[in-house]
């Protein structure tokens, strides 16, 4: 677990800003996909927050594991 860590830290420090933008989308519309399940205001959009955030989550994903782990 230890060397798994260290090998995504590593990776984490080759991001870019663009890499960095897609990590906080992803992080904003998880809290906004959760707080959808409590508020009536985002339901009709909760299929476009799903897309978002599928979309960045692999896109930082695959940054992180697959490009700047080799």
């Amino acid at each position: 677990m230890k060397t798994f860590t260290q090998r995504a830290l590593k990776a984490t420090s080759k991001y870019s800003v663009m890499d960095f933008a897609c990590l906080k989308i992803t992080l904003v519309f998880l809290g906004i996909l959760l707080g959808t399940y409590f508020s009536n205001y985002f339901l009709n959009y909760t299929d476009f927050l799903w897309v978002v955030f599928i979309v960045s989550y692999f896109w930082i994903m695959y940054r992180t594991f697959i490009k700047h782990m080799r």
